[in-house]
């Protein structure tokens, strides 16, 4: 499975915003962004002429970054939103919402995308109790989404859980903490997905 492995707070630096994907790190004055370092590179200092394809650009592969997704898939994602009855932007963003990956870190269950991403990998997640192992897994209203029974006395999995208590689960998720479940009530309308992303742009992007 191809992935990113180098330095995640260089992605942060280069898109000027917290893309969280160090868990307590992203909220501390550890972080890259709260400490205001410059985007990577040599020129990282100089000042820009912000083009209007760079800006496309600059969305796309903040969303990409978030959601942990590379181009062939990310593109992938927006050929199918183009072709459904809803706004392709929305749509787009409402696929990478349902990824299983990305539910897992909504409701509380891994401190960031990267490790539950990991943790599905792994084997410890299942799907109206079946074993899922693909990060990119679609869930689907109803969807029951748990941590198996043999992976709840996983050190880690219990450390996500306490330090999820006092997070803001959205509401197209019924999360039990206690039980490590989470069900899908529907997937997320715009307005209840807070990635700052303006997917408008994207799909320009996409469109030229």
């Amino acid at each position: 499975m191809a992935r990113y492995t180098g330095p995640v707070c260089r992605l942060c630096r280069r898109e000027k915003t917290k893309l969280f994907l160090k868990g307590t790190r992203c909220e501390s004055p550890k972080c890259p962004i709260e400490k205001g370092r410059p985007p990577p590179g040599q020129h990282g200092r100089a000042r820009v002429r912000e083009s209007e394809y760079l800006l496309q650009l600059r969305e796309k592969q903040k969303a990409k970054r978030f959601y942990g997704v590379l181009e062939k898939q990310f593109r992938g994602y927006y050929e199918e939103a183009a072709t459904s009855k809803g706004v392709t932007g929305e749509e787009l963003m409402r696929i990478c919402e349902s990824r299983l990956d990305n539910v897992v870190y909504r409701a509380g269950l891994a401190m960031n995308r990267p490790m539950s991403r990991q943790l599905v990998s792994h084997g410890h997640l299942q799907v109206n109790d079946r074993k899922v192992d693909i990060p990119s897994y679609r869930v689907k209203p109803g969807d029951v989404v748990a941590v198996r029974s043999r992976s709840k006395s996983f050190a880690r999995i219990i450390e996500n859980t306490t330090y999820a208590e006092g997070r803001m689960i959205p509401d197209w998720l019924a999360s039990n903490l206690r039980e490590m479940t989470v069900e899908v009530r529907a997937l997320p309308e715009r307005d209840q997905i807070d990635v700052p992303v303006q997917e408008q742009l994207i799909v320009e992007y996409y469109s030229k």
